[in-house]
């Protein structure tokens, strides 16, 4: 039975990994960070059979006891400070916690390898924020990085520090540049997770409107489900490498509106939506659009959950939770 340990095993990532390395066989161990984290129950609910360890990807200390416990053959670093907003907010924490935490985890699992670092393979999340300011369409593992949030300039140093030891102490390490995405599970300061959870209210009589920043930035959004899937799969390859993961196609917050409305019945939807400027990033990303060819070629991977029936499945499962309220 192969082992795992998750970092920020409490997003919707960790918890979809979760659940797909259990129904693969693997032993799956969490780390949450403080005692008293209210997600922590979240995890023994939705996953009762992953063992959970208490550490914090600032402490060092608290990583190599994770390690020590666990002993896994895998380590996936999914734990960041990943609301993008966020970071301009505070740019010491997101850069304490998103960058320096990946250092800290390489360097658990290289001193818990020792002389043998074969036993473990590492999986590191890194973003489509890299990106920033794109210098191609689509973006791809060569497109020049050019990050315009202090969450992606984070996320550009944890995803060279994966490079350098992978090419520097010969580790199996390997970066998936993960495109948006999303899931009935996202949190609710995330923008599919506003714009699902709104409309849900709104058709049920519950709020009068949305307010939102940017309506015509452009994602590639895909299903989180899926995306576990190609992490699982760079891990099994003989060597490590980057891989993108997209779906290669491109939509609007306006068509992310359109279609969210469309499915509770409301077609013009322009009188329960404003824009406020404080929703606005200080330095947009304007197109984001992934290739994911590379991925398809190498790992067999491809999504299956398009952006409509992406966008439906959350609105369903925000109105289904409205009712059961009832």
């Amino acid at each position: 039975m192969p082992t795992a340990l998750i970092t920020g095993i409490t997003g919707q990532d960790g918890l979809y990994l979760s659940e797909l390395l259990l129904s693969k066989g693997y032993e799956v161990h969490g780390i949450v960070r403080g005692q008293n984290n209210p997600k922590r129950e979240l995890v023994r609910r939705t996953v009762p059979d992953v063992h959970l360890h208490t550490g914090d990807l600032t402490d060092l200390s608290s990583l190599i006891r994770a390690m020590a416990t666990a002993q896994p053959d895998e380590v996936y670093n999914l734990g960041a400070v990943s609301f993008v907003a966020y970071s301009w907010e505070n740019a010491r924490v997101t850069t304490d916690v998103t960058g320096n935490g990946v250092l800290n985890v390489l360097e658990a699992v290289r001193l818990y390898c020792g002389d043998d670092l074969s036993r473990v393979r590492y999986y590191q999340a890194s973003s489509s924020e890299m990106f920033g300011k794109v210098q191609e369409v689509p973006q791809r593992e060569s497109t020049l990085l050019w990050p315009r949030s202090p969450y992606g300039v984070a996320k550009v140093f944890g995803h060279y520090m994966t490079i350098n030891y992978r090419e520097s102490y010969g580790m199996h390490a390997s970066s998936g540049i993960l495109f948006n995405h999303e899931s009935p599970r996202r949190g609710p300061e995330f923008v599919t997770r506003k714009v699902s959870m709104a409309v849900a209210r709104i058709a049920e009589g519950r709020q009068d409107k949305i307010v939102m920043g940017n309506l015509d930035a452009q994602r590639d959004w895909g299903f989180a489900g899926d995306y576990v899937e190609g992490m699982w799969r760079m891990l099994q390859q003989p060597e490590a490498d980057d891989y993108v993961l997209a779906t290669g196609e491109t939509h609007s917050i306006r068509d992310l509106l359109d279609v969210a409305f469309a499915h509770v019945g409301i077609e013009d939807w322009s009188g329960l939506v404003e824009q406020d400027p404080r929703f606005m990033r200080p330095a947009e990303v304007d197109l984001l659009v992934g290739d994911a060819s590379k991925a398809r070629d190498r790992l067999g991977w491809s999504p299956t959950v398009g952006f409509e029936d992406l966008v439906r499945m959350m609105v369903e499962h925000d109105l289904a939770l409205l009712r059961a309220e009832r």
